[in-house]
């Protein structure tokens, strides 16, 4: 289990720093509009998670994502006691991830960590439920279906949707986690934060509901 652990650590770290280094860089260091900052992330998230899956998904499954650990539970694919454990790991990855990314541009942060005021409300709610739901149905199918694609196929997915939802796909309660604690254009202010993964669950549970009709 500690190759496990160590796999989704570094996972959730990796994704955190996909998700926040390109929007400071865009943003603050090369001062381009906010559409140019979106697309950046987008296309680093892809890349960067497809090579994520394809390093450590033979090793952990690689979720990096609690709600994609707590579907695999009810799949009976992961225990209680390491699903416990694998959500622990990815929140402690993930604000490690967000540390290295202020450090690699301390310059321009200014902190290690802070607390973001970066509203994001109302009606981006809505893109968490369906970005979330999208996410973890094509995971469950993929695996279902024992595509050997799953790598490309979860990170062409998330890199669109972060393109294509209001909200710019979360998708991740870890993610969130870590996203509120970077007073950057990547950042979310934790009241809306903490609607986001109540949003993000809401959707993993929906899909998995669907998913379970259509298996049946």
């Amino acid at each position: 289990m500690k190759k496990e652990l160590l796999a989704e650590f570094l996972g959730s770290m990796f994704l955190v720093m996909a998700a926040v280094s390109p929007v400071i860089l865009f943003a603050n260091v090369f001062e381009a509009p906010e559409s140019i900052s979106v697309l950046a992330n987008a296309i680093a998230v892809a890349f960067i998670l497809f090579v994520l899956i394809e390093m450590f998904g033979s090793v952990s499954g690689a979720h990096f994502n609690p709600v994609v650990t707590m579907v695999m539970f009810f799949e009976k694919k992961v225990g209680l006691i390491k699903a416990g454990l694998f959500v622990l790991v990815q929140f402690a990855g993930g604000i490690l991830g967000t540390v290295f990314s202020h450090l690699m541009f301390l310059n321009e942060v200014g902190a290690l960590l802070s607390v973001s005021e970066n509203v994001r409300n109302e009606y981006v709610f809505f893109g968490e439920i369906f970005g979330t739901f999208i996410l973890v149905i094509a995971i469950l199918m993929l695996v279902k279906n024992g595509s050997n694609k799953i790598s490309i196929a979860v990170g062409l997915l998330v890199g669109g949707q972060i393109m294509a939802t209001s909200s710019t796909m979360f998708a991740n309660p870890q993610v969130t986690a870590a996203r509120m604690l970077t007073a950057t254009p990547a950042g979310i202010r934790p009241i809306d934060g903490l609607v986001f993964i109540a949003m993000q669950v809401a959707g993993a549970l929906l899909a998995y509901g669907v998913y379970r009709l259509i298996r049946e």
